[in-house]
């Protein structure tokens, strides 16, 4: 699967997005419905992080590469394209396959 684990970047693709955004981010029908809906728990995180900052930043599935991945999602919300439904249902759908839901959103 494509998306199984996340993908290299530059500190380039981090501050200013990546050249080819769709070799980081699913298209949108690859992306669950689940992860469009903004009381997603995956979207939540997604939203914090894009306007506030990541904290506290989830832990990495095993054999997921913890700064790997976070790099990953950071250049596609740092992207100036696509829309931002899009970003935001996509890292959420990215962050679900690489990250384990912290406790606190769980139970909310």
């Amino acid at each position: 699967m494509k998306w199984d684990k996340p993908q290299d970047v530059t500190k380039f693709d981090v501050v200013f997005g990546p050249k080819r955004i769709e070799t980081l981010l699913p298209a949108m029908n690859e992306i669950p419905a689940e992860f469009h809906e903004f009381n997603n728990p995956w979207q939540k995180i997604v939203s914090g992080w894009f306007f506030s900052g990541l904290n506290p930043i989830p832990s990495a599935k095993e054999g997921i590469d913890q700064n790997k991945a976070l790099a990953h999602i950071a250049s596609v919300l740092g992207s100036f394209e696509p829309k931002h439904e899009h970003k935001s249902a996509g890292c959420a759908y990215l962050m679900s396959l690489w990250f384990e839901l912290p406790k606190e959103e769980v139970t909310t």
